[in-house]
């Protein structure tokens, strides 16, 4: 058996072929330690991880863009809502990889079926839809159901909550990289869980998500803006936050 070393671990043992360290080494970094949150109620918002950037917060669209300027949605009593013929509004916020969190509530008084009831989006990079939508008890295109990939990929099952309560959307967002010559060298990659059951897992898009055709792809930075869709239905959005995904200490 191996000697432990002074600190915690062992200096003795065979190294790692994916990264620059051994096995238990006593020198590899120790991971950082982040506050867990608190889970989301009806009622309330939960606590954020203590290392989340906070999007909304319940109080104000200051960290906001909106079309033709400041963003136009309502914001009240903790959350912000869809204001019909205002636009979409996106982050002021720029960011890339990242662990996502977004909770949203359709209309609770059903006024139309199919992309006609409670219709909005989550678009990563301004790009990259997550589809929101009341499917409850309303059949629509697959691709084009609550938490789909917009256009490319149906969620692994519908888990909706009844009309006017609370979704989560807990997303892990890898973007694309191209190379200097604006082929795709990273293609991303989507998993999402809706109300805390898995949708999609490690989907692999085939570019930006449209309606009723294939865009091709588009060159733009790896990091961009979260933007909110107006569809023209009230849907609210409260407790937005994200965490960077850090890298391991891979060797490339």
């Amino acid at each position: 058996m191996t000697t432990p070393a002074t600190k915690p671990g062992y200096t003795d043992t065979p190294m790692l072929p994916h990264c620059p360290y051994k096995v238990h080494d006593a020198d590899r970094p120790q991971p950082r330690i982040v506050t867990p949150g608190s889970e989301s109620s009806q009622a309330a918002p939960g606590i954020p991880p203590s290392d989340a950037v906070i999007l909304f917060d319940g109080k104000d669209l200051a960290g906001w863009n909106g079309q033709g300027g400041a963003p136009r949605w309502k914001v009240q009593n903790g959350y912000m809502e869809v204001v019909k013929g205002t636009g979409n509004i996106w982050t002021r916020a720029e960011f890339g990889d990242c662990q996502l969190h977004v909770e949203w509530a359709a209309p609770g008084v059903v006024e139309s079926e199919s992309q006609g009831r409670g219709n909005s989006g989550v678009f990563l990079m301004r790009r990259y839809e997550i589809q929101v939508l009341d499917c409850y008890n309303n059949p629509t295109y697959a691709d084009g159901a609550t938490a789909a990939i917009y256009g490319q990929y149906p969620p692994l099952v519908n888990a909706c909550r009844k009309p006017g309560e609370w979704h989560t959307y807990d997303i892990i967002w890898e973007g694309p990289r191209f190379d200097s010559h604006g082929s795709v060298v990273r293609s991303p990659v989507l998993t999402v869980l809706h109300n805390g059951v898995v949708v999609h897992h490690h989907a692999v898009l085939i570019g930006p998500t449209t309606h009723q055709k294939i865009d091709p792809w588009v060159v733009h930075p790896p990091a961009g803006a979260l933007e909110l869709q107006d569809h023209g239905n009230p849907v609210r959005y409260r407790n937005i936050w994200y965490r960077p995904l850090l890298g391991y200490d891979v060797v490339a």
